[in-house]
């Protein structure tokens, strides 16, 4: 295929000049909209803005090679900088920021680089307002650049689902991933990256989330996941104005360096007939609330391969979406997975592409050719062409758990990793991904455990009863934590019956190699549960992570009362200020599968005594994770508890 030429670094129309390097305060401007009657189309200049004020003046030197798109068609500004595109009736008109360039942000570190257009504004009265009247389309826009230096080396802060449903939640928020990305000194060329789900349907939240992240000091990028919609909206046209209007664009690219970021929006809002065709979408039109349906709309997969024909083939596309392409955890739900995926592989064939997605609440990192059961019958795709991940949630099992030292919620996710951020190095065209759990540090990455039979029998009892209908079930669980033998005790039977090693490797993938050794012994291997062949999701005991499992199971948060007369203080809120009292309960998931868990069956014959065990994993850049643990083999398990017995009969003597 013939794609039109383009450099990495845009070049200039007139000679150029000194590089200016940012400065530690944030470039705040925006693109210069120029209003008078427009003839249908719209044009405008992209410049170097020399005094950082975002208004073009003549000695300020245009940009040629830059894009520049209307949220359909793409177009190339010529050797001034010029470009011209056709006015659409609603539309984003924006610049693709260029490798070697910067577009300015505003207080809270959001790009500026677009203008809106929606004439008579939103036709529905929202619940957050959706956007004024834009009026009639302007004259020209003029979009400032300045120009950077060393952009080819940077690190993006990838954050998943941060989903704060309230004021609360944005604090939990400020006090783990944000203060962790504070301390990781990102700056200059560096970014940070939503995938969505960065607000619980509360769209007013938008503001202080990103007031709060901007604490960190470079851009925020951001794209909409489904509970950043207006979700009273009854047009999928009108289901993203307020984000517009609070943020930007629901759908754009920019470049750093060699890296072609292109942002996608697959949350389709409410989804209606062209959805319910699909099997298994049915509920588009037979559910009695609105509902949404993850596939790519035709305009912007329309936008997306006119994009692609002007983006150089050697350089690294990541395209960033709220809803995975396909995932593990939600393999048989066609919801969760989008419709077109197969559509978009084609447009990226022969590409080095990287799909960041969020929404499962989990961390998947699927190598190329991964394939589980599911996948062909959801969406009509099999092993996968490029580099997949999953990148965790900020919010974890959507902020639920037990506060930990710093005050913030403990909330593991769905398979068990940490609540975090996915951290991306990139080098030119090559990148290395590590997960950093919130307040953990970044040499973590990895839980270990022993997998016993009274774990598993322990586990069944407390995962039927969770089966149970809410409302009917005994409101006390049957086994808390409390019930459990210590799983780091281990007897004759134990072993005989099969007594597990397990690490919870956060961000494993089919490269990563697992090993541990006891004492100095022979290392031995651990295998991966989930082979990623084409398999089925497994579930159960057997395949859950009993570490993650025993901090999910018996949350006290329930329970914590007090007479200070405010109701609403009494446990706990979460979602959409769901009240959750009464006695210690376990979370709404437990880690009762995993596409990163890896285990060995210890040897029934281990000498009676005390163990030193390590468990090292090595992931597909070298990295490597360590943890040693202590364990114990006993003929017969000692008593847990105070021998009040012995006391007793101390007492009686």
């Amino acid at each position: 295929m013939l794609r039109h030429a383009r450099f990495g670094l845009a070049f200039f129309a007139l000679a150029a000049l000194p590089a200016t390097a940012l400065a530690d305060a944030p470039w705040i401007a925006s693109p210069e909209v120029i209003e008078g009657a427009s003839d249908g189309f719209v044009r405008g200049v992209v410049f170097e803005d020399l005094n950082g004020d975002g208004v073009y003046q003549r000695d300020e030197p245009g940009v040629q090679h830059v894009l520049v798109s209307n949220g359909r068609d793409v177009t190339v500004t010529n050797r001034v900088g010029a470009y011209t595109l056709p006015v659409r009736e609603d539309m984003d008109l924006f610049v693709i920021q260029p490798s070697g360039f910067r577009v300015p942000v505003n207080e809270r570190q959001i790009p500026q680089f677009s203008h809106t257009h929606k004439p008579g504004g939103t036709p529905e009265a929202l619940r957050y307002g959706g956007l004024p009247d834009t009026g009639a389309a302007p004259r020209a826009v003029n979009f400032p650049l300045r120009r950077v230096e060393g952009d080819d080396a940077f690190t993006c802060a990838i954050i998943g689902d941060s989903q704060t449903y309230s004021n609360f939640e944005i604090s939990q928020l400020r006090d783990s991933a944000i203060a962790d990305l504070v301390a990781s000194g990102l700056s200059g060329n560096d970014c940070m990256l939503y995938l969505g789900d960065v607000v619980g349907d509360d769209l007013d939240l938008l503001t202080r989330v990103f007031e709060v992240g901007s604490a960190v000091g470079v851009p925020q990028w951001a794209l909409p996941g489904n509970h950043d919609l207006d979700l009273d909206a009854r047009s999928h046209a009108n289901s993203v104005d307020t984000w517009r209007r609070l943020y930007g664009p629901a759908y754009y690219a920019f470049e750093i360096g060699e890296v072609s970021f292109i942002v996608l929006n697959n949350i389709y809002f409410p989804c209606g007939i062209e959805d319910a065709d699909v099997p298994g979408r049915e509920f588009c039109t037979e559910s009695e609330r609105a509902r949404y349906n993850a596939r790519v709309d035709n305009v912007q997969m329309e936008w997306l391969a006119n994009l692609l024909d002007h983006i150089d083939e050697d350089r690294l596309i990541v395209i960033a979406h709220h809803a995975p392409f396909v995932s593990f955890v939600d393999a048989a739900s066609p919801v969760h997975q989008t419709d077109n995926a197969a559509a978009i592989y084609a447009l990226l064939e022969g590409r080095e592409a990287l799909s960041l997605s969020g929404h499962t609440h989990t961390t998947e990192n699927h190598s190329p050719g991964q394939y589980f059961e599911g996948w062909q019958e959801s969406v009509g795709v099999g092993p996968l062409p490029f580099h997949h991940i999953i990148a965790g949630a900020a919010s974890g099992n959507w902020w639920q758990g037990d506060f930990n030292l710093d005050g913030d919620a403990q909330a593991l996710q769905r398979m068990g990793a940490p609540k975090g951020v996915l951290m991306i190095d990139f080098a030119g065209t090559a990148y290395q991904e590590r997960y950093v759990g919130s307040r953990l540090g970044e040499e973590r990455g990895q839980w270990v455990d022993f997998n016993t039979p009274a774990f598993r029998n322990w586990f069944d009892v407390l995962n039927a009863w969770r089966g149970e209908p809410w409302q009917e079930r005994d409101p006390v669980p049957p086994v808390s934590i409390n019930d459990l033998p210590d799983t780091r005790i281990l007897t004759r039977q134990d072993l005989a019956e099969g007594t597990y090693l397990t690490a919870n490797v956060w961000n494993g993938a089919a490269e990563t190699i697992v090993e541990a050794r006891i004492h100095n012994g022979a290392a031995f291997a651990l295998e991966r549960t989930q082979e990623g062949a084409g398999e089925a999701v497994r579930i159960g005991a057997m395949y859950a992570d009993p570490f993650a499992v025993q901090r999910q199971a018996s949350v006290g948060r329930y329970a914590v009362e007090s007479r200070s007369g405010e109701e609403r203080n009494q446990g706990f809120e979460a979602f959409q200020g769901r009240s959750f009292r009464g006695t210690p309960q376990p979370q709404s998931s437990l880690a009762d599968r995993n596409m990163h868990l890896w285990t060995a069956r210890l040897p029934a014959d281990l000498a009676e005594g005390v163990h030193r065990l390590t468990v090292t994993s090595t992931d597909r850049h070298g990295r490597r994770y360590s943890d040693t643990i202590v364990f114990e083999v006993r003929g017969e398990r000692p008593p847990a508890r105070f021998r009040t017995d012995v006391w007793e009969a101390g007492a009686a003597n």
